[in-house]
């Protein structure tokens, strides 16, 4: 099996900037880098809880702890997350805020959470 493409930093700026404008382009920017950033699968940025990256003071975690639930081959897994990430997934939290620890991070306009088929 090939090995997925690894976008350069020139196209995940026109990535981002294309995003821009868009009805949830903020949400949509955390998820692209979620997956750029700290290498996550499509299936884990779609089953991350709010819980999992806001510890109990409310701060964004240095590092989330993915159950066996949450990953592919059912091996829970730990993604540390940058500072530059843990900055963007702050203001993400700030701008959708109140949201319950018991949530999924991500929304949909139709039910409360993504799947790993509806964000392919």
């Amino acid at each position: 099996m090939a090995q997925a493409k690894t976008l350069t930093e020139r196209e995940l700026k026109r990535l981002l900037d294309l995003m821009r404008g868009r009805k949830h382009a903020m949400r949509d920017r955390i998820m692209l880098l979620m997956t750029t950033w700290a290498g996550m699968r499509v299936g884990e940025v779609a089953a991350v809880m709010v819980g999992d990256v806001r510890d109990v003071t409310g701060e964004v975690r240095e590092e989330v702890l993915l159950s066996k639930n949450q990953t592919k081959g059912s091996q829970a897994r730990t993604v540390f997350l940058s500072k530059k990430l843990r900055d963007e997934i702050a203001k993400y939290l700030i701008a959708c805020s109140p949201i319950a620890d018991d949530k999924p991070l991500f929304y949909t306009q139709k039910r409360s959470g993504f799947t790993a088929n509806t964000l392919t």
